[in-house]
């Protein structure tokens, strides 16, 4: 069985009636929704408090990635909002991360602060060719946790077959956030570091963030319960 606590569902939609539904289909349980960038350039700071109004854990994913200055600011503004957990970028560096960290914890709400290592959609020949980054994908996510870590970080979004070796790498407590989580015989669609619930959950994450195969599904609630119910 899996926690409904453990999961997070991606919101990912820009029209305000869709968004409402599937709140509206879900209140009662114990998940949390991720708030991203396309739900929150749409609707605005609304779809962050029609969520809480509703009762859900706010995760929101708007993936902050500037100049240290620019990033504190702009958290400034958004832990006006009653949310959860929010993140940022590792790649934006380490004072960029600190900066952050301090806004987080003289905030109000005093949300998680996850840092995002290397997205799920990231290949090892695109890390490689594109971002001109060495190494493995792997022990590029390592090195982002351990300097998310030391900056105050709370955890980092990762692909769950990182979890193992980061817990390891950086602290036990150390928070995984993971993307990527296909229920059996669902489509991949863009990611490519992909496991199953169960073995997400296998594998120690903290959190596991599931969209399409809950919200598109003609039945969110079943969805959900099929999911929960995986051995």
């Amino acid at each position: 069985m899996i926690p409904e606590e453990k999961i997070i569902v991606a919101l990912d939609m820009q029209k305000p009636e869709s968004y409402a539904k599937i709140l509206d289909t879900l209140q009662g349980s114990k998940i949390w929704v991720k708030i991203g960038m396309e739900l929150f350039y749409s609707i605005g700071p609304d779809a962050v408090l029609g969520a809480k109004d509703r009762g859900f854990k706010i995760f929101l994913d708007l993936k902050l990635h500037d100049i240290p200055t620019t990033v504190e600011n702009a958290l400034t503004s958004l832990m006006k909002l009653p949310v959860d957990m929010v993140n940022i970028h590792a790649a934006g560096g380490s004072e960029m991360m600190r900066r952050a960290s301090a806004v987080v914890r003289n905030s109000a709400y005093k949300p998680l602060l996850i840092a995002v290592t290397q997205l799920t959609s990231t290949t090892q020949p695109q890390m490689n060719e594109e971002q001109r980054v060495s190494g493995t994908v792997l022990e590029s996510v390592l090195h982002f946790s351990k300097l998310a870590m030391t900056a105050g970080c709370d955890g980092v979004v990762c692909s769950p077959h990182e979890v193992k070796s980061i817990k390891a790498f950086c602290r036990p407590d150390f928070i995984t956030v993971t993307p990527g989580i296909r229920p059996i015989g669902t489509d991949m669609n863009d990611q490519k570091r992909v496991t199953t619930p169960m073995d997400a959950l296998r594998m120690g994450t903290d959190f596991m963030v599931i969209g399409r195969p809950i919200t598109q599904s003609p039945s969110p609630l079943i969805a959900l319960a099929n999911i929960t119910k995986e051995e």
